[in-house]
């Protein structure tokens, strides 16, 4: 029997994403299939924190097994920045224009390295865990690539010399920090 868990969003990117990786051996559902309609505030100072903030919002109140991710882009010539403000780095949710900005911020500076980095909250039978999935690169002077969703498309992974933006799902899948986070998660489900 597939095992059913809450992933905490509505992202449809993120969910494609998820389940995509997880395969048959799991059931994702959104926050909509449950009937959440509330808009989780991530409050947190660091990426656990917001993970976690979303993880225990549902299972309090929805009395399910679920888990939540947050993920944030670091820029080492911006300490660190956006980072755990990623999704609202210009003010909104509009990624263009946070992509707009660290590309302004970054104008004329060598040092482009950044890493993408994920922290998922499980809370199964009421014990929470936390896994993560960290991916060095960096920063592109321009967008390329119409693939993915957020900053993928100035984010080139070490190793490569296309983005995020320019691989196809089960490439990125494959390397990405959600993809190393969630690897990881249906690791531990698998083992007990």
């Amino acid at each position: 029997m597939k095992h059913q868990l809450v992933f905490a969003t509505n992202n449809l990117h993120k969910l494609e994403e998820v389940q995509s990786k997880v395969g048959d051996s799991f059931t994702i559902i959104s926050l909509a299939e449950i009937g959440c309609q509330e808009d989780i505030a991530e409050t947190g100072l660091t990426l656990e924190e917001n993970a976690s903030i979303k993880s225990q919002f549902v299972f309090q109140n929805y009395h399910t097994d679920c888990f939540a991710d947050d993920t944030g882009l670091e820029i080492e010539a911006l300490n660190n920045e956006p980072g755990v403000f990623s999704a609202r780095y210009a003010g909104s949710r509009d990624f263009e224009k946070n992509i707009d900005l660290v590309l302004e911020k970054l104008s004329g500076l060598e040092n482009r390295n950044a890493r993408f980095r994920t922290v998922v909250s499980l809370i199964l039978d009421g014990k929470e865990h936390h896994f993560e999935g960290i991916v060095n690169g960096k920063i592109r002077n321009e967008r390329s690539g119409i693939e993915g969703f957020g900053y993928d498309p100035i984010f080139e992974p070490i190793g490569y010399h296309i983005t995020f933006a320019e691989m196809d799902l089960s490439e990125k899948n494959k390397i990405s920090h959600r993809g190393l986070a969630v690897a990881k998660l249906i690791e531990f489900l698998k083992s007990i």
